[in-house]
């Protein structure tokens, strides 16, 4: 059934999502972190930076809110009856993230703003995957291209968090909080709309 499958996910992403945020507050970093961070910066050529710092725009919830406009479209008519569900993701993706950042209160590597969990990683986790939920729903079915959606907005995601560590805005502690953060608001809104389909 969808409906318990995305429940799963939920509680999986949500519980994730919680455990890093515990980790961060308490002992304010996670194991490995910081030297995974330097590793990824240092052997980031000025060429690479230029390339992620082009895949962060993916990020960006200045352009992710208004292209939920081109998801309600892609999606079946079934889905868009919900409007108000996908649209609430993407506004609640971000909210959630602030509210995190300011109870988390933990510094990024440079400057003075609050990292976890990362904005850019929030925003891109919700968009794609929410993606691949509403257009996999339009597709027949045939399982190959599901699953070659799904990776392709993991890969997209994955992109986003580490040019947030190559341009060294976050941790990768930043990046993996605020992928676990959108895919928790994504299944969330997939259980309920899976649950009123089966009403």
């Amino acid at each position: 059934m969808a409906a318990a499958r995305w429940r799963r996910v939920f509680v999986g992403s949500a519980g994730v999502f919680a455990a890093l945020a515990l980790l961060v507050y308490f002992r304010g970093s996670l194991p490995g972190e910081r030297s995974l961070y330097e590793a990824v910066v240092a052997g980031a050529a000025p060429g690479v930076v230029t390339i992620f710092w082009w895949i962060n725009w993916l990020g960006s919830k200045w352009i992710l809110l208004p292209a939920t406009l081109l998801l309600l479209w892609a999606g079946p008519p079934e889905t868009r009856r919900r409007w108000w569900l996908w649209v609430g993701v993407m506004i609640a993706a971000p909210i959630l993230e602030w509210l995190g950042k300011g109870l988390i209160g933990r510094p990024r590597p440079l400057g003075v703003g609050l990292g976890f969990p990362s904005g850019h990683a929030t925003a891109a986790s919700a968009y794609f995957f929410l993606a691949a939920y509403l257009v996999s729903k339009r597709l027949d079915r045939p399982a190959a291209r599901v699953i070659l959606l799904w990776v392709l907005a993991a890969i997209l995601v994955v992109l986003v968090g580490i040019a947030r560590i190559v341009l060294q805005a976050h941790w990768p502690g930043d990046a993996l909080g605020g992928t676990a953060l959108g895919l928790a608001c994504v299944s969330l809104a997939a259980w309920q709309h899976e649950r009123r389909v089966l009403e």
